[in-house]
């Protein structure tokens, strides 16, 4: 693969802080100016099992996730074992000899450090062992120990000078055992600083939609805690004093989609997010949302189910779920960003089409698009419009004689008031309702279908609004992928290395449009989808709504997303 792409991976068992450290060399190769593509992988408990923070670094925008690592920190006997054979043939392998006591025949060129004996010497405490390891691989690759001792300070701030200190100590004393110790000058992957590059942020997908809910004025986020949506909940937490953003951890799921509904119903731009198996205990709130036609937007990042499934791995299992939750027939919106840019700018788009046509309007990532970070261009607020639909001011309300909140319209889009307002008092309930929101009593078919029909009718101009299907790569392929949300990050890289093969990116899975997707469709010769899950359920819900059917159909469903040579070697495979 791409010899310009270096992939550093440090791995052990959970809470030895391989996740902190993976994370400051993604800090200090981002503010030297290098572009960064990092993920973790880890078990769903506090202690025990093993986990692996992995970071690519180039001179050139990397987008996914290779299997293959060219430097490996292997902290305990399992990760050298399992990982030494995911190598490039000019890795470079280090381990603590404190620890390993078995050296598998795919490491036998694997250097040993002795961790316990280095932290014994310098009066270091054991967790400070993943810094000596930082250490060790910032000399490998060539770069200033300044870069790292900065991120270090930065992680460690809050937790008092004494902390970053005992920190940067452990690093410099592992800086200097692989400088005079280890035989490092040969390995051909060295980080070169570059230009400060003050345009450019290093984020996760969560990171970006808590980004672009502030930039939408958003003013209530209501969540329960569950992995991998949590840190958005976190995050807005922290920022609730500067934005002026109410957050609420409600008791439980139920909760929370009820708080988001009541909020919205009273006008104010409100968001909730979840994971699988707490969007199941939303249902019933979003079919609320469905027939009191009050906006919902919620973020629904995925995790491999069912049930609890893979609480910490990532799947794309739930796309069919989504698209048809709740009880009775309602429009929703699914909008399924493909990386930290598309979640800042989707997730503002969102609450104006949650708004606009007075719907839910789900944000669905997973657990490698939420928990990746990764360098892009900073994103540009003034492209950010606020959209809040066909809300009635005073004037007009203080010209009605009787208003009807749910009054027929042609484009299916009744003006609303919000409570306080003079003339603007109306029924809101869960049953089926008249034009002013009283619930019909006895059998009234006649108003019945008309609401139904009413709420229908946004269909036409919803899909107008939708952000539509990008396609990436040469004209006239010979091979067109497709797919959705965070599959673009390994197609994205993977597409560097394949002649022939292009990338047809959908940001909005449901619904569709029969009309778009034959237009950007027509010149394409093999058609093939490529999906996170066992029955390839974009490719069916393509066929569903569009009667476009796929040639082949490329999956993954064991917890982890694809790595770009899986792409790569399917794609060859397939032209």
């Amino acid at each position: 693969m791409n010899t310009n792409i270096l992939t550093f991976k440090i791995g052990g068992q959970a809470g030895q802080g391989q996740q902190v450290a993976g994370l400051i060399f993604t800090k200090a190769c981002a503010r030297a100016g290098l572009y960064v593509f990092d993920h973790s992988e880890y078990p769903s408990r506090i202690r025990g099992g093993q986990v692996i923070y992995q970071v690519s670094i180039s001179e050139t925008p990397v987008f996914g996730a290779y299997k293959t690592a060219n430097l490996l920190f292997a902290l305990t006997e399992e990760i050298l074992t399992e990982h030494a054979q995911n190598l490039s043939p000019d890795a470079l392998i280090i381990y603590d000899s404190s620890a390993v006591k078995n050296v598998p025949a795919a490491a036998k060129s694997a250097k040993p450090i002795p961790l316990a004996e280095l932290l014994a010497k310098n009066n270091l405490p054991k967790i400070a062992e993943n810094m000596i390891a930082i250490g060790v691989c910032a000399a490998a690759v060539g770069f200033d120990l300044k870069f790292f001792k900065t991120a270090i300070a930065d992680i460690f701030k809050n937790k008092g000078a004494n902390v970053v200190a005992v920190n940067q100590k452990a690093a410099q004393v592992g800086f200097n055992y692989a400088c005079e110790k280890l035989d490092i000058k040969k390995f051909p992957y060295k980080l070169k600083v570059k230009k400060s590059a003050p345009n450019r942020i290093v984020l996760t997908g969560n990171d970006a939609v808590s980004l672009g809910a502030v930039a939408a004025g958003c003013q209530l986020y209501v969540a329960y805690p569950m992995t991998p949506a949590t840190s958005v909940l976190h995050t807005l937490a922290a920022w609730s004093k500067k934005t002026g953003l109410i957050v609420k951890q409600p008791e439980d799921e139920i909760s929370a989609i009820h708080m988001l509904l009541g909020a919205s119903w009273a006008g104010v731009r409100a968001f909730a997010g979840t994971s699988g198996g707490g969007f199941a205990l939303m249902n019933e709130g979003l079919s609320l949302a469905g027939i009191t036609e009050v906006s919902a937007v919620i973020l629904m990042s995925q995790r491999a189910g069912p049930a609890t499934g893979l609480p910490t791995w990532t799947e794309q299992g739930d796309l069919a779920y989504v698209c048809n939750a709740g009880h009775g027939e309602f429009l929703r919106v699914v909008l399924a960003p493909g990386d930290p840019t598309e979640c800042f700018y989707l997730t503002a788009q969102a609450f104006n089409l949650a708004e606009i046509y007075q719907i839910p309007v789900i944000i669905l990532l997973d657990k490698y698009l939420s928990s990746s970070n990764r360098s892009v261009e900073n994103f540009d607020e003034t492209k950010i419009k606020i959209d809040r639909g066909e809300m009635l001011t005073d004037a007009q309300l203080a010209k009605m004689k009787n208003f009807k909140r749910y009054a027929i319209t042609k484009s299916g889009i009744s003006p609303r008031s919000v409570p306080g307002q003079k003339n603007g008092l109306y029924c809101c309930n869960s049953d089926e309702h008249d034009e002013s929101g009283f619930s019909i009593e006895g059998f009234q078919p006649d108003m019945r279908n008309r609401q139904v029909e009413k709420r229908a009718a946004k269909l036409a101009n919803i899909l107008r609004d939708l952000p539509k299907p990008q396609m990436f790569g040469p004209a006239g392929a010979k091979l067109t992928l497709i797919g959705w949300g965070s599959v673009k990050a390994p197609v994205f890289e993977a597409l560097k290395y394949l002649d022939g093969v292009n990338y047809l990116h959908v940001p909005a899975p449901y619904p569709l449009s029969e009309k778009i997707m034959a237009e950007v469709l027509k010149k394409v010769k093999k058609l093939v989808s490529i999906e996170n899950n066992y029955t390839s359920q974009f490719a069916n819900l393509l066929r569903e709504q569009t009667g476009v059917k796929v040639d082949e159909r490329l999956t993954k469903y064991n917890g982890s997303q694809f790595f770009v040579e899986e792409v790569v070697e399917l794609a060859k495979k397939l032209t």
